[in-house]
């Protein structure tokens, strides 16, 4: 098996998120894939193959963290397009199946790629019991992204503050099925983003992911509500920050990037 390191939402190597791809014939079984998932060792790795021609999509997508298949993931899909793009596998938009539904990736003339997600649908709900501590902050405003991203959405005082937070990660799993987003607006408006945000995912073997794509599903409606705006950038402010440009339209988001292949090597196991 060919194996790729890409990373993604970014233009540079060794910033963004790192992800692995396969392009495979068909998916071995979920354990081999589990496992192989474990080997890398980035937060995700995706798996695609080719389907038939004449359906909904082109190809099969499937994503894995260290510790557990999501069902969705963000920017390891826009490494698997960039994959097929610049390699020639697939020419033009390509359509993922998906657990997520079809996704479509769009390649533009300047390397970016932008991706049609479904919205995340958000939901105010009362801060649990112990979250404002697991962060070390009290929460301005606590949302469900529903079941696709799994995540709490957990808007906080300042930019300073989400730079700064030092979860408490044993406490935070807690509290949803993937981990917690927390957000706030940008400080300087004339930054070159809009806001502010990092994802600690303690339940699928992710202490913090660099960059999430499938978190500005929910980033996008929730800042654009906001600022009254469907056109934004979002900074990831992780360690390997990274920024994704989001267009809110209805119940799809679209999220545009680049991305940068790293690694080129050959899967010998």
């Amino acid at each position: 098996m060919r194996i790729r390191i890409v990373d993604a939402f970014t233009d540079r190597p060794f910033a963004g998120n790192p992800a692995g791809v396969l392009l495979l014939d068909a998916f071995p079984d979920d354990d081999r894939l589990q496992r192989i998932a474990l080997e890398v060792n980035p937060s995700e790795t995706a798996f695609a193959h080719r389907l038939p021609p004449g359906g909904e999509a082109d190809w099969a997508l499937r994503w894995f963290t260290p510790a557990a298949e999501v069902a969705m993931c963000g920017h390891a899909t826009l490494a698997t397009a960039h994959v097929l793009h610049t390699t020639g596998a697939h020419r033009g938009a390509v359509r993922f199946a998906t657990r997520s539904g079809v996704l479509v990736a769009t390649p533009h003339e300047d390397g970016s790629i932008t991706l049609d997600f479904p919205t995340a649908p958000l939901t105010p709900v009362e801060t649990p019991a112990g979250v404002a501590a697991a962060l070390g902050t009290e929460p301005r405003t606590v949302l469900d992204t529903g079941p696709n991203v799994g995540d709490l959405l957990v808007e906080v005082a300042d930019e300073e503050t989400v730079r700064g937070l030092t979860p408490d990660l044993e406490a935070l799993s807690a509290h949803s099925e993937r981990g917690v987003i927390a957000t706030a607006r940008a400080e300087d408006p004339a930054g070159g983003y809009d806001y502010v945000s990092r994802c600690f995912f303690p339940n699928v073997g992710i202490d913090e992911d660099p960059v999430t794509g499938s978190a500005h599903t929910a980033l996008a409606p929730f800042w654009s509500e906001r600022l009254g705006r469907p056109d934004l950038t979002g900074l990831q402010a992780s360690s390997r920050p990274g920024r994704v440009r989001t267009r809110l339209r209805g119940g799809r988001t679209l999220l545009s990037g680049h991305a940068v292949t790293v690694i080129d090597g050959e899967l010998l196991a």
